[in-house]
């Protein structure tokens, strides 16, 4: 296999005629460092769920997507999001875990039992705590979370 994969290499075209960078135009989400240190601040620089201090292993997840946000004040709302570390940001931003209203970790359905455990995602996590603030913003997301589960299903 390694044999093939190495013919397969050699058959591209010559480096001057095909590149492996590429140049992108970035539109920078204005505010989200700032959102960051909001989130690290409110959340005691620790993730929402597992406690986790290792700040470059976190992430400011929104609860409402920051494309869904009417206006820049629910963009950089503390509320509007949890502190989470990166694996479970990642299920978060695809859908694949929410929250109650009461903090409960909710994990979908094509998320397997054999992936949970990899994941470390056990039975009874939730968030360290749950604000009046947050109201606003989770039932978006669980909606959606709901949805994306309902296809997969």
């Amino acid at each position: 296999e390694h044999q093939a994969w190495q013919a397969r290499v050699a058959a591209l075209p010559a480096a001057d005629s095909l590149s492996t960078e590429v140049q992108r135009l970035v539109r920078q989400r204005v505010g989200q460092d700032r959102y960051r240190q909001a989130m690290l601040s409110y959340w005691g620089g620790a993730c929402a769920v597992t406690g986790l201090a290792l700040a470059p292993a976190l992430r400011a997840s929104h609860a409402k997507p920051w494309a869904d946000c009417s206006t820049d004040a629910e963009r950089l709302d503390v509320f509007n999001g949890f502190l989470l570390s990166a694996n479970l940001d990642a299920l978060f931003d695809k859908f694949l875990i929410s929250f109650s209203d009461a903090g409960e970790m909710l994990i979908g359905s094509s998320v397997s039992l054999a992936d949970r455990h990899l994941l470390g995602l056990s039975n009874g996590l939730k968030l360290r705590w749950v604000a009046a603030g947050h109201a606003k913003y989770l039932p978006h997301h669980r909606d959606r979370f709901e949805s994306v589960n309902a296809l997969l299903t």
